[in-house]
């Protein structure tokens, strides 16, 4: 399927036994685009991060990931969007979601012009 097409397994593998998913999803919005929304509650923050949350959430269309939100050990919380990368400001889930969604429709609008 499209797992390879996100982040490497290695990247997001929990060795830490005690992690919690929150959210696991993978929706088909239309036909050739998908969202992949993956939380985890951590004992103890991901180097780099200071919240005890461990995150992945995509957004890919036509097989190419157009936008991640992610923090990656030792990188902290950040983003990639059309091949950049720049830091995030975690403060809640709640507004995590809500910026990454938030993401999306200003690339579905910039895509559509």
């Amino acid at each position: 399927m499209l797992e390879h097409l996100t982040t490497p397994t290695g990247v997001v593998r929990m060795s830490n036994t005690k992690a919690r998913l929150i959210l696991g999803e993978r929706d088909e919005l239309s036909p050739g685009s998908l969202v992949d929304l993956n939380i985890w509650e951590v004992p103890i923050p991901v180097p780099g991060s200071r919240h005890c949350y461990k995150y992945r959430l995509a957004y890919v269309v036509d097989g190419e990931c157009v936008l991640r939100y992610d923090n990656e050990r030792g990188k902290g919380d950040h983003r990639h969007s059309v091949n950049r990368e720049s830091s995030y400001a975690f403060s809640s889930l709640k507004q995590l979601l809500a910026d990454f969604r938030s993401d999306m429709e200003i690339w579905k609008r910039w895509r559509s012009t």
